[in-house]
């Protein structure tokens, strides 16, 4: 996994925000990813998903406590397929990211670039 908590992300030379992190997801669609800041980039591997299918992975970030609300987009979408993003768990520690291609025909055949943010929230 690459790791860089500031200056350029993941070797492409896309400046990452002071505080913000990125990582590129490794081995699978389903693999998960450590991220520990408010905001940050998740690059994930080039993908498979088929047409009208699903993917989670989990995100391991030591500031997300339960009570948080956790905000995801597709920054950049290089892939065939229509894919949409959405939180689908946050607990102490982590959350879930569920990656939906809803197009009817086309299976994802490349990376994308999700952004995150975590809202601190109580109970």
């Amino acid at each position: 996994m690459s790791y860089n908590q500031n200056g350029y992300r993941n070797a492409d030379s896309v400046p990452v925000a002071g505080g913000q992190t990125a990582v590129t997801q490794l081995t699978s669609i389903t693999t998960g990813v450590t991220c520990n800041a408010y905001s940050g980039v998740i690059t994930t591997v080039s993908q498979t998903v088929a047409a009208g299918a699903e993917a989670e992975f989990t995100v391991t970030n030591s500031k997300v406590a339960a009570t948080d609300v956790v905000v995801a987009c597709i920054k950049t979408h290089t892939s065939a397929g229509t894919f949409d993003v959405s939180v689908s768990a946050v607990a102490a520690g982590s959350f879930k990211l569920r990656l939906t291609n809803l197009d009817a025909a086309a299976a994802g055949n490349n990376v994308l670039v999700i952004n995150f943010l975590v809202l601190k929230a109580a109970a």
